[in-house]
């Protein structure tokens, strides 16, 4: 079966008397009650021969109002489409068989007859899901534009950022519509807008290209007119504003293709090093949040230059950025007082930050280029989270998966495929190296892997070392913290309540390891590195055993909080298929000495995940894709917040979790 054929032009007084307009008022069928749509697919494909090939049949739940196009494109389901779901191409045509009304819009007036309108066709980009609907798809005669983002999401290409090129005819004496009507005559299928600026450069610029322009539309606000045919410059910048690190992203928005990637220390690093320091800064001295916005509009202006210089593209064809930033850095950013984030009840001045002008976060791009900054679920889950949760489709999977941003303040994510739970727990700076003896940050000279050989012999060493860099190595960070304590609590130098074995019990323990106990002071310590073969304890790269409580403590709020969150849905260890460790750090840890720690639930290690940099990733979706922007809009209302700080019982999970013991 393939699609019906164009139908010609007709009115919608005519679609009117055959009934096919929805009534006003009427009442959309019932669904499930979980706040989703139910749409039943019935794909039809062609096979090799061109027959046909028998439907395959599938059952979704979507949002409320996502368009059959995208519902389709979520699940893996392809309609056909050349213009992303625009409603300019009129390919993807499907065909809804659910009694009931279907609205109709005047792209469907244009793209079928009225016989083909009473049988339920459709355009899938403009039929939103507002009622259980049954959707028969047609074979592909084409495949829409897509991109690989995310954790292998395939997000189908439709920007809010467009550029279209018209001839327009210039004004007579018979035609005297105004410029702006004429350009918007031109691009029919949007309601554009146009502000002030446009409107000064529109008369001129038209006239100066001979009626030939690039109109620059973002959403439906006209932006810009360009002389001639500009379509093939359309850029945008996505940004992962982190506490520590900035990461930005240069995208050609056309192809979804990433041009340019750097990253760089977040300038704002002299007021503190974490999210708390940084909001005392602003209550100690008036002054601070100026400079605090200042530093972070500098750091985001060096990274688009240096990823436009490197792809050689001119920044004045950057016209939009997405920013994905925790709830201090996003409002720090847009020089909001973040003193409310820092004192209990810990509340936010918006959870869906306002859309601004590039130019208003320190952004030298084009003059009207426009930034969307991700919503934050609360103060201490904020839209890194959001974007991170994006571009692992945590609310597309039927699988229960638990998502771990690993920080000074982890955020945590659970989901059952149905429900979708998230928290933060307080680690504090361990996992960065601070508050360790011989701690930090990942760069060169870090120990970042370590293993242990108990009974290592001759030229066998007992303790192998990783070093960023291939350097001597001069401290330990985070992922070697983790692999030295899961590494000693493997051989048994470390008992289950984290404390060091006696020196004579090491000897039998762990031979090879013995002399590697020792003291500084009336400290214990395990010497991981000595510079030199007579080197004082003092002078080493050593664990102390006031490290290993400070991971216990960050690994005890961790686990207290992804096992609380298993409780709330009744869920145990086991049943978690997939567990995702977010951002740098979570790319680094072994999963392994994760598990042997009881950092993440005791699970095997192939179903341990490092995610990556998955909050610039659902930035660049938000770029790419209007659809994946609402869905990050749409998760506010899908996922609910759990509060551990005032929680009964969170003190006895605590305790419980700061034990090494399987």
């Amino acid at each position: 079966m393939s699609g019906p054929p164009e139908g010609p032009d007709f009115s919608l007084a005519d679609v009117a008397r055959e009934g096919l307009l929805e009534r006003p008022g009427a009442e959309p069928a019932t669904h499930d009650g979980t706040g989703r749509v139910g749409l039943a697919f019935t794909v039809r494909t062609a096979a090799e021969d061109g027959a046909e090939a028998p439907p395959a049949v599938r059952d979704v739940r979507v949002p409320p109002g996502v368009t059959v196009f995208d519902a389709a494109s979520w699940n893996g389901i392809a309609i056909d489409s050349t213009c992303g779901g625009h409603g300019t191409c009129h390919k993807c045509r499907i065909r809804i068989t659910t009694d009931g009304p279907t609205p109709v819009t005047r792209h469907d007036v244009r793209t079928f007859t009225p016989a083909q309108l009473a049988e339920g066709w459709r355009l899938g980009c403009l039929l939103h899901a507002t009622r259980d609907l049954a959707v028969e798809v047609p074979p592909l005669t084409t495949r829409p534009k897509a991109a690989t983002v995310g954790i292998g999401r395939q997000v189908i290409l439709r920007p809010a950022l467009q550029k279209r090129y018209v001839e327009l005819d210039e004004a007579t004496l018979a035609d005297q519509r105004t410029d702006l009507v004429r350009l918007t005559d031109a691009i029919d299928d949007l309601e554009l807008t146009a502000d002030l600026h446009v409107l000064r450069r529109l008369s001129t610029v038209l006239r100066a290209a001979d009626f030939k322009v690039t109109a620059v539309i973002i959403d439906e606000a006209l932006v810009d007119i360009e002389p001639g045919d500009t379509t093939g410059a359309r850029y945008a910048i996505a940004f992962d504003l982190g506490t520590t690190t900035v990461v930005g992203t240069l995208l050609d928005v056309g192809t979804g293709t990433p041009l340019a990637v750097a990253s760089t220390l977040n300038a704002q690093q002299p007021f503190g090093g974490d999210v708390i320091t940084r909001i005392s800064a602003t209550m100690m001295d008036p002054d601070a949040l100026g400079r605090l916005q200042q530093a972070a509009g500098a750091t985001l202006s060096s990274l688009a230059k240096e990823v436009c210089r490197e792809a050689r593209v001119d920044p004045g064809h950057v016209y939009e950025v997405a920013v994905a930033g925790n709830a201090t850095m996003t409002a720090l950013a847009l020089g909001i007082d973040p003193e409310p984030l820092g004192v209990a009840p810990f509340v936010m001045s918006a959870a869906q930050p306002p859309s601004v002008l590039a130019s208003e976060l320190g952004l030298s791009l084009h003059p009207r280029a426009r930034a969307f900054l991700f919503p934050a679920l609360g103060a201490y889950v904020g839209g890194d989270i959001v974007a991170g949760m994006l571009a692992s489709g945590m609310d597309r999977d039927k699988r229960t998966r638990l998502f771990i941003d690993v920080g000074t303040n982890c955020e945590i994510v659970l989901s059952d495929g149905e429900t979708i739970l998230s928290t933060a727990a307080p680690a504090g700076p361990a996992f960065e190296g601070g508050a360790i003896r011989c701690g930090m940050r990942a760069a060169d000279g870090a120990i970042e892997v370590i293993k242990v050989d108990p009974h290592a012999e001759g030229e066998d060493p007992a303790v192998t070392l990783q070093v960023i860099g291939d350097v001597e190595p001069r401290g330990l960070c985070g992922s070697g913290l983790v692999d030295a304590v899961a590494e000693l609590v493997r051989v048994g130098l470390l008992d289950a309540s984290g404390r060091l074995v006696p020196e004579d019990d090491a000897k039998d323990i762990a031979p090879a390891l013995a002399d590697r106990l020792t003291r500084i002071g009336e400290e214990r310590v395990f010497v991981l590195h000595r510079p030199t073969p007579d080197a004082e304890p003092a002078e080493c790269v050593y664990l102390s055993q006031r490290d290993v409580r400070e991971l216990q403590f960050a690994k005890a709020a961790i686990s207290t909080g992804w096992s609380l969150l298993l409780e709330q849905l009744g869920l145990e260890q086991r049943d978690v298929q997939q567990v995702l460790l977010a951002g740098s750090f979570g790319s680094y840890l072994s999963p392994a000495s994760a598990v042997r720690i009881g950092l993440v639930p005791r699970l095997p290690v192939l179903r341990i995940v490092a995610a990556g940099n998955v909050a610039g990733e659902g930035a660049k979706m938000a770029l790419l894709s209007v659809r994946e922007r609402a869905g990050a809009q749409a998760l506010l209302e899908e996922v609910t917040y759990v509060e551990l700080s005032d929680r009964p019982g969170f003190n006895d999970a605590f305790v419980d979790q700061l034990s090494f013991a399987p």
